[in-house]
């Protein structure tokens, strides 16, 4: 069977906060893994453009006999759009190791089913850990698909430039996360139209509500700056936004062949 850069088919439909009763908080359990295609499909702008983006990205900067990472890989949709991507190029780059890394045993065991679907020429590793302790080697992409942003903001600039440093020279970081604006009026207004966005893909009020209390306390967002200027200090000599849907963005990091971290 070869290979779709397509998400894989949704195997059940986010409702899980049609409960009026208070959410616990959010948490990346065996619920919401069966539902996650469509609960991410549904609430964040952008995402299947990105996971093309992210394809593309692969096609122009993954190096032969060299290693990519996914960390927070989740059911491994970005795994899957790398790997389809660079299989499908007429040189496909030799030697290259696929590593999904997520803290969810109950994630895991479903990116590895869909992986596993599709035959691939590339070894992919599957791990259950702590994205904020892995030490990347030989890389020469690693992807943060909306993942630092439930990474304590105490241990955010370190997940950086670790990953920086574990890149080869010309390797790129790709990061994808949820901002919030600077201001209070722009804020109200990027929330607003999220909620429209939601609730044009069905969400009602009570689950819009819901999902919001459950990630309370667990999601932290940063401004574009908050983002820019780490990845900067981490020694990044070129950093470009990609890709923007209200407060969803996507930036390209690349390691130079020479850098100096700025410590200040």
């Amino acid at each position: 069977m070869s290979e779709s850069p397509q998400y894989p088919a949704p195997v059940g439909r986010d409702d899980l906060y049609r409960d009026p009763q208070p959410p616990a908080a959010f948490r990346f359990d065996a619920a919401v893994a069966a539902v996650f295609p469509d609960m991410i499909s549904r609430s964040v702008p952008g995402y299947r453009f990105n996971l093309e983006l992210v394809a593309a990205i692969a096609r122009r900067h993954v190096q032969p006999h060299s290693r990519v990472y996914d960390l927070g890989c989740s059911l491994g949709a970005m795994t899957l759009s790398i790997r389809s991507a660079l299989a499908g190029m007429a040189a496909p780059p030799a030697g290259v190791e696929l590593i999904g890394v997520d803290n969810s045993e109950a994630m895991l065991e479903r990116a590895g089913a869909q992986l596993a679907a599709f035959h691939s020429p590339y070894r992919t590793e599957l791990v259950c850990a702590d994205l904020a302790e892995v030490v990347p080697e030989r890389a020469s992409m690693v992807v943060l698909g909306y993942t630092l942003q439930f990474v304590d903001p105490s241990r955010r600039d370190a997940v950086i430039a670790r990953i920086h440093d574990g890149l080869r020279p010309g390797g790129v970081l790709v990061l994808a996360e949820k901002v919030h604006e600077e201001g209070r009026g722009a804020e109200a207004l990027m929330t607003e139209l999220h909620h429209d966005f939601k609730r044009a893909n069905g969400y009602s009020e009570l689950e819009i509500a819901g999902k919001r209390q459950a990630l309370e306390n667990v999601l932290h967002t940063e401004t574009v700056a908050d983002h820019e200027q780490r990845l900067s200090r981490a020694g990044f000599g070129e950093v470009v936004m990609l890709s923007r849907h209200y407060g969803f963005c996507l930036w390209l990091a690349r390691r130079c062949k020479k850098t100096t971290r700025n410590v200040d």
